[in-house]
């Protein structure tokens, strides 16, 4: 599987919001997409406008499982971009 990050800015108005989509999202990718789509982690982002974003990774087939991913989970994409390589210098906090 290839390691994606996939950028949604501005997506959630409340972290209630973002709670809802991250329940679908599991769900999806759990039970309907999991040969195809690992959810691995997600950064939030304080949008300047006041909503949240995300930085998501994810492992998957390809782009185009992501994009069926967040079709299916209801999830706006705005860039998906593919990881070369990973250079850890510290583990996330």
């Amino acid at each position: 599987m290839q390691t994606y990050v996939i950028l949604r800015r501005s997506a959630w108005e409340s972290a209630e919001d973002l709670d809802d989509a991250a329940a679908v999202s599991s769900r999806v990718a759990d039970e309907e997409m999991a040969d195809q789509v690992r959810w691995i982690r997600s950064y939030v982002l304080s949008e300047e406008d006041g909503t949240l974003g995300t930085i998501c990774i994810y492992q998957a087939e390809d782009d185009d499982a992501i994009m069926e991913h967040a079709q299916r989970a209801e999830l706006p994409v705005d860039e998906v971009l593919p990881v070369a390589d990973t250079v850890i210098i510290r583990d996330d906090p």
